[in-house]
């Protein structure tokens, strides 16, 4: 838990997320989740069979860092690409019902990616996972998608305080838009990328945040320690020419390495062991995001991500979280 002076103005800082705009561009998706209950094996195959209850539908990826801005009381402006089926509309539908506004670009001949989870257990016992069945886009964006894209995250910055670039390596940031997401870093607007795959592409933007796997993958360095993570951080941080990377390591916390100060090693907040880590660093990148909109520093920025993440892994689900739940943890 943060010093009681720290807490306060962590606190004061959170009180200035309402109405911060923060544009998120990148790869949507649905997260579909069936629920179920089984008794009995199939006769056609050594299966469960599970008798379908009920279903339920949330924004996934960078769809799901703009659900976490919405709860958090920013405004969240949303750039990306749908299908023109039915998973597109609900997307677009559940981004309206939470107070997300749409800048999704609608392409035809695609799919709309979803990632649907099947859960089920007996009628006595706890769901869960059983399956999980992804719909993936199907084939590249038209050229004539890709410079709508383009035009649309353009007006999105313009529009916001900062931008978020949420890779999952979905075929949305190729080499056209990444090309134009740098030259909005040059041209001064503060952009945090969380990139899945391609860290290092991202070269001149404000902040990048890896996990260790990431970390590990885009610098070629060994990563589990708190050394390992700060040497990996501050090489990636140099490549990139980043003003700070934050690198997220699980149960280990935080490691903030910023361009003019020492490395900062924040542990894990809270001792409540994650229940399902889906969506964790959507939640992450979104509350770091929104803490530097609303005036805070990298460090302050970076403590209330913490606590945001810690929060967000003791729900089942794609998830999010709210000020009061972060105004009560700091209480």
């Amino acid at each position: 838990m943060p010093h009681p002076v720290e807490q306060e103005e962590l606190r004061a800082l959170i009180q200035r997320f309402a109405g911060r705009r923060v544009a998120v561009v990148g790869d949507v998706v649905v997260d579909e989740y069936l629920y179920g209950h089984t008794d009995r094996i199939s006769r056609e195959a050594p299966v469960l069979i599970v008798q379908h209850e009920s279903t339920d539908r949330f924004p996934g990826g960078a769809a799901n860092a703009a659900a976490n801005l919405a709860s958090l009381g920013a405004h969240a402006l949303l750039v990306g690409a749908i299908g023109d089926d039915e998973a597109g509309r609900s997307l677009e539908a559940l981004c309206g019902a939470i107070g997300v506004e749409s800048r999704l670009a609608t392409c035809a001949g695609i799919a709309t990616e979803t990632k649907t989870r099947i859960l089920a257990g007996g009628i006595n016992t706890t769901r869960q996972q059983m399956l999980r069945l992804d719909r993936s886009r199907g084939g590249p964006l038209p050229a004539s998608a890709k410079a709508d894209l383009i035009e649309r995250i353009r007006l999105a910055a313009a529009d916001a305080d900062v931008v978020i670039v949420s890779d999952y390596g979905g075929g949305v940031l190729e080499d056209e838009t990444i090309a134009a997401v740098r030259e909005l870093a040059a041209a001064g607007v503060k952009i945090c990328v969380d990139s899945r795959y391609n860290l290092t592409a991202y070269r001149g933007v404000l902040v990048a945040k890896p996990n260790e796997p990431e970390l590990g993958a885009a610098t070629g360095a060994p990563v589990g320690t708190a050394s390992q993570s700060v040497e990996a951080g501050t090489a990636l941080r140099k490549t990139l020419g980043a003003t700070a990377v934050l690198v997220t390591r699980g149960r280990s916390g935080m490691t903030l390495l910023q361009e003019d100060a020492a490395p900062a090693l924040i542990p894990v907040h809270g001792q409540t062991e994650a229940v399902d880590v889906t969506g964790a660093g959507d939640t992450v990148i979104a509350t770091f995001a929104l803490a530097l909109a609303a005036g805070g520093s990298f460090l302050a920025a970076s403590r209330i991500a913490n606590i945001a993440g810690a929060l967000v892994v003791r729900k089942m689900g794609t998830a999010t979280v709210t000020v009061q739940e972060l105004m009560d943890e700091l209480a």
